[in-house]
């Protein structure tokens, strides 16, 4: 029996509308980054208020969302971040970021091709204005010829500690494994798993580099102790998103996140 053309053409439509939809929108992911202008975003640099964008350093080109610092003058430490406006827990983060051009001259060495993404940032209203990192994790992003590391996927502490092999561990930057650095110019694909307080992942170009448990406030870190003596969990299980710039030139795209069940 022929189906009725009716039902058959609906059942056609209904099968191109699913084959249309968005492979992100289908998979759960939600974008992070429209590709048009820093909606859902909130720039915070030190020596400046937050909100102000200085010198137009986060800027969007072309569908990419860009560090530059072709207007400075000098760096002067003007360290930067740009935070989602809502704070995450248990998510996978997926972005690509690329190195590009030179570093400011009179930033630190070790901040030339070094960027990163920072997660259970603290609120950038609790930053004091001149205050260069938030307390948070960074999945530290490095590539060739950098003076900061043999690899890329580290993770830095700024104002915390975590647990590692199964142990609390207190050093600054904890290294990646079977990470590799790439050139200048070169697309590299991060994905994050973030589970709450409980383990967090790092993956680099969709291989597995580092993972960690328990992330928590350093006490014996000022930025950590103002936290605290204001109430803040000594553990972290949430927080912002936050993207450096930190004197380097680097691009950033393809920004999404999939929540994931606590």
């Amino acid at each position: 029996m022929h189906p009725h053309p009716v039902r058959f053409y609906a059942l056609l439509l209904a099968f191109a509308v699913l084959a249309c939809r968005p492979l992100s929108a289908e998979e759960g992911w939600i974008p992070l980054f429209n590709g048009k202008d820093l909606t859902g975003w909130t720039p915070k640099f030190a020596k400046h208020p937050l909100g102000e964008n200085f010198a137009d350093t986060f800027r969007v080109e072309d569908g990419i969302l860009k560090v530059a610092y072709d207007r400075y003058d000098k760096f002067d430490r003007q360290f930067g971040h740009l935070y989602t406006n809502l704070p995450y827990s248990h998510y996978l983060l997926r972005l690509e970021y690329r190195f590009t051009g030179t570093p400011m001259p009179d930033a630190p060495e070790w901040a030339g091709r070094n960027s990163g993404v920072m997660l259970h940032a603290a609120s950038p209203l609790t930053m004091t204005v001149e205050q260069e990192w938030p307390v948070s994790m960074e999945v530290q992003f490095l590539c060739t010829d950098t003076q900061a590391g043999r690899q890329t996927g580290n993770v830095c502490t700024p104002g915390t500690h975590l647990e590692f092999d199964g142990r609390l561990n207190t050093a600054h930057i904890i290294d990646a494994h079977d990470s590799t650095l790439s050139p200048m110019e070169t697309w590299v694909a991060v994905e994050v798993e973030v589970r709450g307080h409980d383990e967090i992942i790092h993956r680099i170009n969709g291989v597995e580099v580092l993972r960690y448990q328990h992330p928590q406030l350093d006490p014996g870190d000022p930025d950590a102790q103002r936290l605290l003596a204001a109430g803040a969990p000594l553990h972290l299980s949430s927080g912002h998103i936050a993207l450096q710039a930190e004197s380097q030139p680097v691009w950033f795209r393809n920004i999404r996140i999939k929540l994931l069940s606590p």
